[in-house]
């Protein structure tokens, strides 16, 4: 068990290597964005939804809901809801378009590093341009993995948040 744990950090650091610093960002990046995931996943399960049930219970408390002014504490009820679930999402679609980008960039230093070894070897050295092109291609493939799976992650939250926010004005009725 301590052999194999070794074995993968070995190779995670192997792997890092050979993308070069471009891909040390982007690992950071990527940590970061499913971290604010996962917290908006915990949040919609707990705090959400106990927000959610104090402003059902808080609108079914008023004896007034057919008049302007109760129309207008239901969309502030709602508003307040909806800016509280939907807080990082913005945030989570930013970090998923810049994956690629920094993707991109990795691949223009690999290729910047392969015509560089090609200007001081004469253009003959495929194996010193080998390197090269690995780490202009491990980078883009780090940062496109990165933005699709962040990119299935967020669209499911955008459903979610989407619905509940729907189930919520469903059941805030403006008649008594």
């Amino acid at each position: 068990m301590y052999f194999t744990f070794l074995d993968i950090v070995d190779s995670v650091n192997t792997f890092m290597v050979r993308g070069g610093n471009v891909l040390w960002i982007i690992a950071w990046l990527l940590l970061i964005k499913w971290s604010l995931i996962f917290e908006r996943i915990w949040f919609i399960n707990t705090i959400h939804k106990a927000n959610v049930k104090n402003t059902l219970a808080a609108w079914n408390a008023r004896t007034d809901t057919k008049s302007w002014s109760a129309h207008q504490i239901r969309t502030m009820m709602v508003s307040r809801i909806s800016l509280d679930v939907r807080s990082t999402l913005p945030v989570i679609e930013v970090l998923v378009t810049i994956c690629p980008l920094l993707g991109l960039i990795g691949t223009v230093t690999g290729m910047i590093e392969v015509f560089f070894v090609m200007s001081v070897s004469g253009g003959g050295d495929a194996k010193s341009m080998a390197g090269g092109v690995s780490k202009a291609t491990i980078p883009t493939m780090a940062g496109m993995v990165g933005a699709i799976s962040g990119i299935f992650a967020s669209n499911y939250l955008k459903t979610k948040v989407n619905r509940d926010i729907e189930l919520l004005e469903d059941h805030l009725p403006l008649t008594s």
